[in-house]
């Protein structure tokens, strides 16, 4: 009889051996492949912001100026070539086409930064979102279409370059475009109904959450400035 019992108890103490390996396994399988989906995502991020940034510096004036040159040069090269290199005229052609628009571009959105606080300011949901700093009140969802609008047709394309980074939340990303019309934070909190606590929990949050490592709020307020 305790020979019994103690072979049933030997084979139960297998069978939760076993099965604690077994669901042990599963959850470290579970972990890693986490682990990677979360490294493939934040490469992903880091990739966008990478291209974002170098969309920046394209438009910069360094950068129009330097493409210029590049176009003088072609069009000196072009003079010098006679009609037996028209194939090479064509390639030549094509590359400074391509130049001009991109320049023609940079200069428009160049243009429309430079002129971008003056055009902020002077907007009708600026001195709406300043009246009702005074008066203490929080925005309306019309007042996010327009000022989402506006921002959208200073920094072209600035939503879609955010919720391609993450996908955010109402809150988070009506924080973000208040960054970006200059909106100081302790405003924002009331134009969101939040605390200033939430507010500034919400742009260090943002930073950790596109980067993948712990950030200031001010330093998601920089990247916002940056797009």
């Amino acid at each position: 009889m305790n020979q019994l019992m103690i072979a049933i108890l030997t084979q139960r103490e297998l069978f939760l051996l076993i099965l604690c390996t077994v669901t042990y396994v599963a959850l470290f399988v579970v972990a890693v492949q986490n682990s990677r989906r979360k490294i493939i995502l934040l490469e992903d991020r880091l990739a966008k912001v990478r291209v974002m940034q170098e969309q920046q510096q394209a438009q910069s004036q360094q950068s129009i100026e330097a493409n210029q040159q590049k176009i003088e040069e072609l069009e000196q090269l072009l003079e010098q070539l006679d009609d037996e290199n028209s194939l090479l005229k064509l390639e030549l052609e094509e590359k400074k086409a391509k130049l001009d628009y991109h320049n023609k571009v940079a200069m428009i959105e160049s243009e429309k930064r430079k002129n971008a606080e003056t055009t902020i300011f002077g907007s009708d949901i600026y001195k709406q979102m300043q009246q009702y700093i005074e008066k203490g009140k929080s925005m309306s969802q019309h007042d996010w279409t327009d000022l989402s609008q506006l921002i959208d047709g200073i920094y072209s394309g600035f939503t879609e370059k955010l919720f391609s980074l993450y996908k955010m939340t109402s809150q988070e990303y009506y924080v973000s475009l208040l960054i970006k019309a200059r909106i100081q934070p302790r405003d924002i909190a009331l134009l969101t109904a939040h605390s200033k606590e939430s507010v500034a929990s919400t742009r260090s949050r943002l930073y950790n959450k596109v980067f993948g490592k712990k950030g200031s709020s001010r330093e998601w307020d920089d990247f916002v400035l940056s797009l």
